[in-house]
């Protein structure tokens, strides 16, 4: 199968920086999209920043030049560059891969996985 692991997070006073990282591990030959959401306390998750494959990218208004997103194809990992942070990102963040083609039991699958999550706090 295929696992996520995030790293990175953690308690941040208002205006500083943060950097999320994410692997994917497992017999993966090629991943479509990685992406970053995110969930705050009684709120719905979120998409942050996305990343294709060959490198376009996508933000949510409300991060837009405040935060990069980038990935290593060789490693499959994805980063967040995190920076001029407010307290309305406090969240949980989710790394996610998307359309991730695998081997398994000498078989090939595509499918979708998350992370397990990373909390970052924003607070003086």
């Amino acid at each position: 199968q295929v696992q996520l692991v995030e790293s990175g997070g953690g308690l941040v006073q208002p205006g500083g920086s943060l950097r999320l990282s994410c692997a994917a591990s497992g017999r993966i030959f090629s991943i479509n999209a990685m992406s970053w959401y995110r969930q705050a306390p009684g709120k719905e998750r979120e998409l942050v920043a996305s990343i294709s494959d060959g490198g376009s990218t996508a933000y949510a208004d409300s991060v837009k030049d405040r935060f990069t997103i980038s990935r290593d194809n060789a490693k499959n990992a994805v980063y967040l560059q995190m920076s001029s942070l407010e307290p309305e990102d406090t969240a949980v963040y989710y790394c996610n891969a998307n359309e991730v083609q695998y081997y398994s039991s000498y078989r090939s699958y595509t499918g979708d996985f998350w992370g397990q999550g990373t909390q970052v706090t924003v607070s003086s």
